[in-house]
């Protein structure tokens, strides 16, 4: 039995697939590094129809490998999943006032690429940073409250005499009663009605017309006899 060389990588590529490119990108964004079997796991549960479309690639990527090349598909990971945009199909619908209505349907060419899992190379690890041992911080001393002092008065001196206080007026009672003076009356009598006065044309009558006579009845004749 001829020996078998093992390749450093197994393509498969499909051609003008109906799924526009950036639909089966985001689906291919979710297999890219992970192991074949797993690759298939998730995109047997994804809801987007471009899963349907690149499962199928990546199976026939598996087959390639185990039938033409002696691989297990257990040992391979996805190396490249690429996607590149195809023709687009224009269209077009009847609009409105003898409108046309583009329709562009695009389609996209989807490659899958695998790789011995032995191959894959390992992320490069950032260099670990040693850490300082950080000094024992010194124990916080309590802060003194600032006390605000307000300057007392000076004491007055021996010599200075008290200031004198000024006795307070007594308040003014108002006079209660007609006994109170002159100038209650006036303030507690009542001040004479205003007569009003009509206007010239109300406090004039006007002129009466003469009445007329009355009208005297006509005598009715006495009817002869005959």
């Amino acid at each position: 039995m001829a020996d078998v060389e093992t390749p450093t990588e197994v393509r498969a590529t499909a051609k003008y697939v109906r799924t526009a490119p950036r639909k089966a990108q985001l689906v291919a964004a979710e297999i890219r590094g992970r192991r074949a079997v797993e690759a298939r796991q998730i995109l047997a549960f994804m809801t987007r129809d471009a899963a349907r479309d690149v499962d199928k690639v990546l199976a026939s990527a598996i087959a390639n490998a185990e039938a033409n090349h002696g691989l297990s598909g257990d040992e391979l990971y996805v190396s490249a999943a690429e996607i590149g945009s195809g023709p687009t199909l224009k269209r077009w619908r009847a609009r409105a006032r003898g409108r046309v209505g583009r329709i562009k349907k695009r389609t996209c060419h989807i490659t899958i690429r695998l790789a011995p899992v032995e191959e894959a190379a390992p992320a490069p690890r950032a260099p670990a940073v040693e850490e300082k041992p950080r000094a024992q911080s010194r124990a916080r001393r309590p802060k003194a409250e600032a006390t605000v002092t307000t300057p007392e008065a000076p004491p007055p001196a021996a010599d200075e005499p008290a200031p004198e206080e000024k006795p307070k007026r007594a308040p003014r009672k108002k006079p209660a009663g007609p006994a109170a003076g002159p100038g209650a009356e006036a303030e507690t009598t009542p001040k004479p009605a205003r007569p009003r006065t009509k206007p010239a044309a109300e406090a004039a009558p006007a002129a009466e017309k003469p009445k007329r006579a009355p009208r005297k009845k006509a005598e009715s004749k006495p009817e002869e006899e005959s």
